[in-house]
């Protein structure tokens, strides 16, 4: 697997936020049977970062906790049924599957984890299991792909210990 980590603003919460991501990624992934290596990108950034990127991308003038830029369409999430024979899907640099680009902003992180009661660490792992789901196809548009993406993220949490209580 190849990680392209961008820690834009020298960000340190207190854990390695590397080794955390990679921890995160791997298990959206073995959640997930996939069973291809990858190359994903992942940029932490500051409010004003992601707000622009919000503007610019989904027309919303306003910060944002995470974007996800998947570059495979998919025939249904979690369904990887020949994307490895699409050589559009494969880094020429790397020869593996290329998901997509990750940008979670630093400071809403801090913020909801205190908002929501759990650790820094939780909300971090938390954002990057719910962009890795969306870099594997899944979307919360209507309720139900909403609770199966929501149930996938505890899952995947929960497999690395990583609880919500957590603080």
């Amino acid at each position: 697997m190849t990680l392209r980590f961008d820690n834009e603003e020298e960000y340190d919460l207190g854990f390695d936020l590397y080794d955390t991501a990679e921890m995160v990624i791997k298990a959206a992934l073995d959640e997930e049977n996939f069973e291809y290596e990858i190359e994903v990108g992942l940029t932490l950034v500051s409010l004003d970062a992601i707000h622009e990127l919000n503007k610019e991308f989904r027309q919303i003038d306003k910060p944002t906790d995470v974007l996800s830029f998947p570059l495979i369409n998919y025939k249904a999430p979690g369904n990887f049924e020949g994307i490895a024979d699409n050589e559009d899907n494969i880094s020429p640099e790397t020869g593996e599957i290329m998901l997509g680009d990750i940008v979670l902003c630093i400071p809403r992180v801090i913020s909801q984890a205190e908002e929501y009661g759990h650790s820094v660490k939780r909300e971090y792992s938390f954002l990057i299991s719910h962009s890795m789901l969306h870099l594997m196809g899944y979307d919360h548009i209507d309720d139900q792909e909403r609770r199966v993406m929501e149930d996938k993220q505890e899952l995947i949490l929960n497999n690395l210990g990583i609880s919500r209580g957590e603080s």
